[in-house]
This record gives C-alpha cells, structure tokens and sequence, in this order.
C-alpha cells in the first residue's frame, strides 16, 4: 500500500513539473522585431535651451484657484508662439479656459481616425523651505552635468516641448499627415484637468471627433524598479487608477489639558487613522498588473521565467514580492495615504475638532464607493465623520493590448530604442487623461524617461531633472510615433 501511495505522490510530481516545463517553453516572447529607426539631425543644444527657458515660467498650480499667477501662464504661452513659427503657421490653435491649448493639424484623409497627443502645462509647487536643498533652484531651468533641473522637467513640460520639437520639426523636413493630428496641453493637470483637459475633451466631444488613440504621460522606461527584472522596460500604461480624497473629523468637547478625557479628539481620529493603515484593502494580482508581467516574464532567464509562466501557481509568491516596494505594492491594490492632519491651538488646551485627509488611489475592477464602504466598516467609530471631497475619478478602462493603436506604440519604442522590454502597465497616479475616455477607446500612457529607484522621489519631490540624451531621445520618439501614425 505504502509503494502504491509513493508511486501515486511521484506520478503527481512527474505530471506537475511536466506541466510546468511545458508552459515555460511555450511561454514565448510578446516583443515585436522591427527595424530601428536611423538618427534624425537634431539640434541637441538649441532644444534643451528652448526646454530650460520654459522650465523658467512659475506655472504652478495651487489648491486654491486664486493664487494661480496670470502672467506666468500667460508669459509660457507666448513663449510657445514665437519659439515655433512652423507650427503657427501651420496649425489652428485655440486657447481653451484662458491658458490651454488645442492644436489641430490636419491630415490629407478625413476618413482616418485622428489621434491626440497631450501632456500639460502646470507643475506642482517646490515645497516650501526645500529650495535650498535643490541642487539648483527649481525654476532655473539650469543646464548641468547633461541634465536639465527644474520643477516640470519631469512632469510635464518635458513631454508638451518634446511633442512641439517633433511637430516642428516635421513641418520643417515637409511632413504632411495623412490623419488629422491633435495636440492638447491643459494647465490644471495637477488639480484634476477639471478647467483644461476636460474642457478641450468636452470640445472635441461636442464636435463629434472620435480618436484613433490618446497618447499621454505616465509610463517611462523603468531601470531596477520591478523586482527581479535587470533589462530597461518601457512601461506602457493601459489604465490608471481612480482617486478619492476623504476627509475624516471629530468633535469633542474643549477644555484644559490637566483633566483629560480617555481619548482627545486627536487621539479618536489616530486611532481610526491607524486602523484604515493596518487593515488595507486587499491584494489583487489581476488585470494590467499581471498582464505586465506576462510580457516581461518571456525576455527572462530560464528560472524567472518559469516563476511568470506559472502565476496559478507561483502568482502568490510574485504577489508577496510585490507587496515589499510601495512602488509595486501599489500596482496591486488600492492604497491608503494619511495626508493631512489638523488639529488643536495650544499645549494645554484640548482641541474641540481634530480634521484629517486620506487619499485612496483605486483599482481597476473597484469603485469609489467600494472604498467608501471599506472606510466605514473599518473604523466603525460613529463619532467621525467621513467627507468624501468633490475631485473623484473612477478608475479607467483597461485599454486594448491587442489593437493596432498599441501596435503603432510598440513599434515605436522597439525602433527607438534597441535595448528594452515593452510591457503594458498600471499607471498608480492620475492624468488629464481620463478627461478623453468617452472620445476613444485607445488611451495609452507613456514617456521615454529612462527612470531609475533613485529618480522615484524626484517627481513631485526634490532635484527633479531630465538628461538632455532622454530630453533629445523624446523628440526623436514623437517624431518616429506621428510618422508611424500616418503610413
């Protein structure tokens, strides 16, 4: 009996590493051999000048509307005008809720679906007091040590100059267009594109147009950033996650601090603060994220690769890799940020209200609402009160790997650049993006940013820059992807 019962476990093992054998090797490559393209003549130096003067121009959005300053905004759209005499003589602009832009240059064939390239005009504040720890003052635009430093390099002037160098340029070599090519540049980006891109979509939208497909930030060219993969890969962001920001407050009454309560007001809202940090919402290797990894896991040795060509079985070990780096963990789940706390006046006064915000990013395949229930069932405390804010977006649509739009994308950066893996992508932030899901059902996210670990942090944060080698390698990718557009 025993024999039998050890033949039986052997037969199971047999049949289970034949399986696994058999998948890794069929477990081909999803990567598109093409041709690269030769080099373009670019003028390395006049466009990183041109990029460094707009980084110049303090075009800073702010949670209240009414510190934006005017003349700035106003200043970078001149700029834009006389830098490229091509494109004004070439293109209908239109300036959309006083400093957007939409361009429109039409195309031969009025039959082909137009597409829409776009990024945005605004960037973030540099923090107060952090100015002199920046390398170089955030809005110097200074050129060093084969970089270009300054608030919006990065995010995302980078992407609106490389796109009008492109354009320019093309004009210039007598490029016409077979399909009608937008570009759109919002400037309220950084507060939800509620005035600038959902405006320009709300026109095209009005107007009847439908795109081809919409091409904007997010994705980069990722170095030591996914666990266990040594190659670049070109992230291609197919979805973004949605957003919710909810204000969680207790009131409680005032008094002095020598004859406390249990729990001050302060210390009901950290305890409920603590409990959403330790009770997150649930890991889901789905959807985009696991599709990544069915395009990277081919292009790996043997061994990984036999790890991603096996997720029923191996997927829960990949998931508890991921879970270790924020920046993975987030591809996985919504996520939980305590961002703002508010609360009390003076030491020895016990404060009658304490207010904090949290923001969830949201995962395809979950809602809003979902996150709201997780929320009340969570803290269960009926003396908070929970306030959703106005700005919610639900997670987009996954759009289709399989179409020719993502084709043309593809193609693009295998031809530019030799050396990476492409691979669809969950975008964990929020762009103008998601203003233009009802105008195509192409929506694609990405930048040829070569992004390391240690430039994570510089998005949003301290000494953000672009090398002028990735700042010139933008220009040669949108010059490459409007001529592929338009074969």
């Amino acid at each position: 009996m025993m024999t039998i019962l050890l033949l039986v476990i052997l037969l199971v093992i047999l049949i289970l590493l034949s399986v696994i054998l058999i998948r890794t090797v069929s477990f081909h490559s999803k990567q598109l051999q093409v041709d690269p393209v030769g080099a373009i003549s670019i003028n390395t130096e006049q466009i990183a000048d041109r990029l460094s003067k707009a980084i110049q121009f303090k075009t800073i959005s702010y949670q209240d509307s009414n510190q934006l300053d005017k003349n700035e905004f106003t200043g970078l759209l001149n700029y834009i005008e006389n830098t490229y005499p091509n494109i004004h003589a070439n293109l209908s602009r239109e300036i959309v809720s006083d400093y957007s832009l939409l361009y429109k240059w039409t195309g031969e064939d009025e039959g082909l679906k137009p597409i829409l390239l776009m990024s945005h005009l605004d960037v973030v504040p540099a923090e107060s007091g952090s100015e002199n720890i920046w390398s170089y003052p955030p809005f110097s635009g200074a050129l060093a040590k084969g970089f270009i430093w300054g608030r919006g390099t990065l995010d995302d002037k980078g992407g609106v100059f490389g796109i009008l160098e492109a354009v320019e340029y093309l004009i210039d070599l007598g490029f016409k267009p077979k399909r009608t090519i937008y570009l759109a540049f919002g400037h309220d980006e950084e507060v939800g594109g509620m005035n600038g891109a959902l405006e320009i979509a709300s026109f095209l939208k009005a107007r009847k147009v439908e795109l081809e497909y919409v091409l904007d930030e997010g994705g980069f060219i990722a170095g030591g950033i996914l666990p266990g993969v040594y190659s670049p890969v070109a992230l291609v962001g197919i979805a973004e996650k949605g957003y919710l920001s909810v204000e969680l407050s207790v009131e409680d009454e005032p008094g002095h601090s020598s004859m406390p309560p249990d729990q001050t007001a302060i210390g009901i809202l950290s305890a409920a603060i603590n409990k959403l940090e330790q009770n997150q919402l649930p890991t889901n290797f789905t959807g985009p994220a696991r599709t990544m990894f069915e395009y990277v896991g081919p292009e790996l040795p043997f061994m990984k690769k036999m790890i991603f060509a096996n997720l029923w079985l191996f997927g829960k070990l990949v998931e508890g890799q991921l879970q270790q780096s924020p920046t993975t963990n987030a591809l996985i789940r919504t996520t939980t940020a305590a961002t703002m706390f508010e609360a009390g006046e003076k030491e020895n006064i016990l404060p009658r209200e304490a207010k904090a915000v949290l923001n969830f990013r949201v995962l395809p395949g979950e809602s809003t609402q979902d996150t709201m229930s997780h929320i009340r069932k969570t803290i269960d405390d009926p003396r908070i009160v929970l306030t959703p804010s106005e700005h919610r977006t639900e997670p987009s649509f996954v759009s289709d790997i399989d179409s020719e739009s993502f084709n043309i994308i593809q193609t693009t950066i295998h031809q530019v650049f030799t050396d990476v893996i492409v691979a669809p992508w969950l975008l964990v932030a929020s762009t103008d993006s998601k203003h233009y899901l009802d105008i195509s059902d192409n929506v694609y996210r990405f930048r040829p940013y070569r992004i390391g670990p240690e430039d994570m942090s510089r998005f949003h944060g301290i000494d953000e820059r672009i090398s002028i080698t990735d700042y010139e390698d933008t220009v040669r990718f949108f010059v490459q992807i409007l001529k592929n557009s338009n074969n």
